[in-house]
């Protein structure tokens, strides 16, 4: 069995420029992977087959499953007679925002490379993960990066500066579609990606705290008011910066004190079930 760990992802920026013909939106996001991850197990089938097994209740163990896409994309590609059984140990919190199904296929490509002993290249994968989803690329790659088009263009960044990262995700489940709908591109504030740059190349925690944005965040707050509700008490708490990650529903927030730390999380514990206390961590996946 081959193990292989899928992080989650937030979003330090996300915005949203334009809407294109193709009826994606161009996106210009910085994210980073955090300490929060799935494990994904790969075991060798002589017959053919992909079966998944996971150990959530929620997650679809079929064709739907982003894993069994990447590894059917795979074995179409490249014509493999073998199967796999892939198990999916969950931690990352489901539809929350953080990229749990695009970090799983994005694990599955760069494990089967090397169970199916394909020797592909991690671009080459990041390409194909495109056709997943477009968090693939960038959970390929994983650490730092600047994602463009529809998130699958990657330009990799400096990791961060160091500080703990506080998820919390209320019970609630969030439509990516329905949030993108309620976007209106005249009226958005964009945030400052060149800014967010800047503070990771100089290793700038307070610059990184200011620079923090995401358009989606106001549209999901009208939606879904906890989100919004997390957030005022996470920074009442004591967080220096807080944030929701991707469409949502978890919102994330930085302190670089262990006594704050502790706070904030206590203090979310209170009311809400699933809150993480994790760091960044910044560096890029290999295919060793």
């Amino acid at each position: 069995m081959l193990y292989i760990k899928a992080p989650a992802k937030i979003n330090l920026t996300l915005d949203v420029l334009y809407k294109r013909p193709d009826n994606y939106h161009e996106v210009e996001m910085v994210m980073t992977t955090v300490d929060l991850a799935d494990r994904i197990g790969l075991e060798r089938r002589n017959d053919g087959k992909i079966k998944i097994h996971s150990s959530s209740g929620i997650v679809p163990e079929d064709e739907r499953n982003l894993a069994y896409q990447a590894a059917m994309l795979l074995k179409n590609t490249y014509n493999i007679d073998a199967g796999a059984t892939i198990s999916i140990e969950k931690e990352i919190p489901v539809a929350a925002g953080l990229a749990g199904g695009s970090s799983d296929a994005a694990a599955t490509l760069r494990g089967l490379n090397q169970l199916w002993n394909l020797n592909l290249s991690i671009d080459t994968l990041a390409e194909l993960g495109a056709a997943i989803g477009s968090d693939v690329p960038f959970c390929v790659y994983g650490g730092t990066a600047l994602a463009t088009g529809r998130g699958e263009k990657i330009q990799h960044l400096p990791s961060p500066p160091t500080c703990w990262v506080i998820l919390a995700k209320p019970g609630i489940g969030v439509s990516t579609a329905k949030v993108y709908e309620g976007l209106k591109l005249e009226n958005i504030e964009h945030p400052d990606t060149k800014q967010m740059i800047q503070a990771l190349e100089n290793k700038d925690y307070s610059l990184m705290c200011r620079a923090l944005g995401n358009v989606l965040e106001s549209v999901t707050c009208a939606l879904y008011p906890e989100v919004g509700f997390i957030k005022e008490h996470m920074l009442r708490f004591g967080a220096d910066a807080a944030l929701m990650s991707g469409s949502g529903p978890t919102v994330f927030g930085f302190v670089n004190s262990e006594s704050r730390l502790h706070r904030v999380y206590n203090g979310l514990k209170g009311f809400c079930d699933e809150v993480y206390a994790v760091r960044m961590l910044g560096q890029r996946n290999s295919l060793a």
